[in-house]
């Protein structure tokens, strides 16, 4: 799907393409011959004619595609090609293709196998990312911004404290997701009612030597009607997804004209507008946002899938199917688009002191009331204080020059505020410094945890 492909990378579109699902279920059938081969259920010469017939570019792929939706799984006409293509070479084997599993034992393990290679792609980018935004916290130490709620300005915080409060989510996404693989990435092998009744006193047998042969762990119990570690895999994707739309928002946002603060560094044209040359498109942050914007309806329907009957679904399984690699395409677009966008960001602290400056010192007006009022009283604090920001508002200067006028008209007394206190009431590099300390042993944490994760690669 065009559309799709934009959302989605290369990466992902190569991991989840048809030959490479096809090529993961041959694996999966090759793996199975060898298992039973090795606890004597097979010759091994017809496990051998069999696993040297599992290649992917020996058949056409378009074709079992084409033949799948009639036979209601992918698996039915790809081991009825295989067996044909045995039979061809070796007639004695091929009774032996695909013996004691199922169709949904074969698809469920290929997704898993292409899973496994797709977070490890993903692991590493979002580590990338992750790096790029530990950098930008470590080399802006006490840079005043403003703070924004209700897409408003509010109080002074730090650059850093922002960048931390991108990273951390990222940073816990990165955990929770190896955590949900090691649950959810395992063998299927239940054949067709889960109980594998035709491999007899085999059974755990034949499941130690597939599940080695494919590097996979073992299940506790066939899976086909227990989606739920596949399915917490799929919703931390989604949660991720959540964090990384949010950063994403927040650059798209920081990056506007009459904002000016972060804005993508302009590389290779990207973002340049010929009919409009004044603009720089946020494009990173555009293609984040696009990728992540289904990633909610995604999980919700693969939830939705859950409810699969009895012993093996009916329709549920194969929406789950159609849902995953679309979820792991936009999660892995979105990474990629922010990995880039910022790689080497234009950040223009010294816009961010001018818009906080733009505030003429108003963003200080609640810890002015927070230090009058218990000596002021409540009633006179509020009435003052109210007084001043109409001043501000009117033109007459800054909320300090109010302020200090006002001490100076003895409209408040000069025993109520100390210049020691007014000078650091309106300090915002002091009050930047503030809001870094109360991010300063998460920064540390956060490399912390980003050089473990580094140190024991995704397996």
């Amino acid at each position: 799907m065009l559309f799709e492909v934009f959302l989605s990378t290369p990466a992902m579109e190569a991991v989840f393409s048809p030959a490479a699902v096809v090529q993961s279920m041959m694996d999966v059938e090759a793996a199975l011959v060898r298992a039973q081969s090795k606890a004597g259920l097979m010759p091994s010469s017809a496990a051998q004619a069999i696993a040297s017939l599992c290649r992917a570019e020996l058949y056409d792929v378009p074709s079992l595609l084409a033949a799948a939706p009639a036979a209601g799984s992918l698996a039915m006409p790809t081991v009825q090609r295989l067996r044909e293509t045995v039979a061809l070479f070796d007639p004695s084997a091929a009774v032996y293709v695909h013996r004691n599993a199922c169709a949904q034992d074969i698809v469920d393990t290929a997704m898993v196998l292409c899973t496994r290679e797709a977070l490890r792609i993903m692991d590493d980018d979002l580590q990338a990312l992750c790096g790029h935004l530990l950098d930008l916290a470590r080399r802006h130490e006490a840079v005043p911004m403003l703070g924004r709620t209700l897409m408003q300005p509010a109080q002074v915080i730090s650059l850093r404290y922002k960048v931390m409060n991108w990273l951390m989510p990222l940073v816990r996404s990165a955990e929770a997701l190896r955590g949900h693989a090691r649950e959810a990435l395992r063998l299927q092998l239940g054949g067709p009612v889960g109980t594998l009744e035709s491999l007899g006193p085999e059974a755990d047998r034949v499941s130690r030597l597939l599940a080695d042969e494919l590097g996979l762990p073992l299940a506790d119990m066939c899976w086909h009607t227990q989606r739920d570690r596949w399915i917490r895999l799929a919703t931390e994707l989604g949660v991720m997804c959540g964090s990384l739309g949010k950063v994403a928002q927040d650059l798209a946002l920081l990056a506007q004209p009459e904002v000016d603060e972060i804005v993508e560094a302009p590389t290779d044209g990207r973002g340049s507008c010929i009919a409009l040359p004044h603009k720089h498109n946020p494009i990173a942050a555009q293609q984040a946002l696009a990728a992540t914007q289904r990633a909610p309806h995604r999980v919700a329907a693969l939830l939705g899938c859950m409810s699969q009957a009895h012993e093996r679904g009916l329709g549920q399984w194969p929406a789950e199917l159609a849902e995953w690699s679309s979820l792991m395409g936009g999660a892995h677009g979105a990474l990629i688009a922010l990995r880039r966008g910022l790689a080497s960001p234009d950040v223009r602290t010294a816009n961010m002191r001018a818009n906080v400056d733009a505030q003429l010192g108003l963003v200080a007006s609640e810890r002015l009331e927070l230090l009058l009022t218990p000596r002021l009283g409540r009633q006179r604090t509020d009435a003052t204080v109210q007084d001043l920001i109409q001043r501000v508002r009117q033109g007459q200067g800054s909320l300090h020059e109010m302020v200090r006028q006002s001490i100076d008209r003895r409209e408040i007394p000069q025993s109520a505020l100390q210049d020691r206190e007014l000078i650091e009431l309106f300090d915002v590099q002091a009050i930047a410094a503030w809001a870094d300390s109360r991010v300063q042993t998460l920064l540390g944490e956060a490399g912390e945890r980003l050089e473990a994760l580094a140190a024991h690669p995704f397996q």
